[in-house]
């Protein structure tokens, strides 16, 4: 019965999450802490700090973590299935209708206004992080003092580096971490 549960919920997460990861959590917290208590709400925040530092998505995670903790290694697969399931259902189900359809102008037409909402979004979730490297949670200000220099150097270094070089980024974001942790522990 608790695997049919894990199922359920993450099926229901997984269906209704629309946005990423990050907008699954309130489903998330909603369907094991308010729900089902198979977490408490530390517990939950504990679970999102370790979602976020492993490889992977969030939600898949999240999932996994759920599982293995209310029914083990049995509940982590059921509970991961439930949560990729619908997705599966879904693209399989658009990949077949776009490509029945892709050479109507009408279904050109919609992607051609897509792709610049969908680059939009990735802009904004950009600066976003950029403000927050450089400015910190207070947001943009024009006020110099407020500007952590420190990660503007490495985000120009960084750009410069892949730009000149082309390296493999996970190089850069390693050197990165190594240069900002060994200049903060100078400071």
């Amino acid at each position: 019965m608790i695997l049919l549960e894990l199922f359920w919920s993450f099926f229901q997460i997984g269906i209704f999450t629309i946005g990423g990861g990050m907008a699954a959590l309130p489903l998330i917290q909603n369907q094991i802490v308010n729900l089902h208590h198979w977490l408490t709400l530390t517990e939950f925040t504990d679970l999102i700090t370790i979602a976020e530092m492993t490889p992977g998505p969030i939600a898949i995670n999240s999932a996994t973590f759920v599982g293995i903790r209310v029914a083990g290694t049995p509940g982590a697969i059921i509970a991961t299935f439930g949560l990729v399931f619908p997705s599966c259902i879904i693209v399989s189900l658009l990949a077949l209708i776009y490509f029945r359809f892709k050479d109507l102008t009408v279904v050109q037409g919609v992607l051609d206004g897509l792709r610049p909402a969908i680059v939009g979004m990735i802009a904004s979730a950009g600066l976003s992080i950029i403000i927050l490297a450089f400015w910190g949670e207070g947001g943009f200000t024009t006020n110099p003092q407020a500007i952590n220099w420190i990660s503007v150097l490495l985000f120009t270094a960084a750009i410069f580096v892949l730009q000149k070089w082309k390296p493999n980024p996970i190089y850069v974001i390693l050197g990165s971490g190594i240069i900002g942790g060994t200049i903060y522990l100078m400071t």
